[in-house]
């Protein structure tokens, strides 16, 4: 795993809990959200488009997982291959998604919600960002 990687992992499974009971999934008491499991896939340069490469994640909530609010800068587009999952940005709808389903955040996005929708089944969805090579995937937000 790339240090980047590990870098969001680490900050995945430190910020979920909290992330969790903004979005009232609330864990058990005295119980942590699970965090998201996140596996960087392939990232390739683009030649054609100087100055981007693309990242593609497989990302695993387990029952009752979320995402800590955050942002890419970076257009990011998510495919769901498994299960349900919960999207939204700021200023938009909280959007439900299932297996086969697709949502697109653009570049400086607030992801302000990104979890399960299941607390007894996991959801996998795929995550294809279009970004600037160095640049990290994810930008916690204060």
């Amino acid at each position: 795993m790339s240090p980047r990687l590990s870098a969001l992992a680490f900050f995945l499974a430190a910020a979920c809990p909290l992330a969790a009971a903004a979005h009232g999934a609330a864990p058990a008491a005295g119980h942590a959200a699970p965090a998201a499991v996140v596996t960087e896939v392939m990232r390739k340069p683009l030649p054609d488009y100087p100055g981007k490469e693309a990242l593609m994640l497989a990302v695993e909530y387990p029952p009752g997982g979320a995402d800590p609010v955050h942002r890419h800068d970076a257009h990011a587009f998510v495919y769901v291959v498994e299960g349900a999952i919960v999207m939204g940005v700021a200023g938009g709808k909280e959007v439900a998604l299932k297996a086969g389903e697709s949502f697109y955040e653009a570049p400086g996005d607030l992801h302000t919600v990104g979890r399960n929708a299941s607390g007894e089944r996991p959801a996998k969805f795929v995550v294809v960002l279009l970004k600037d090579p160095g640049k990290p995937a994810l930008m916690p937000v204060p």
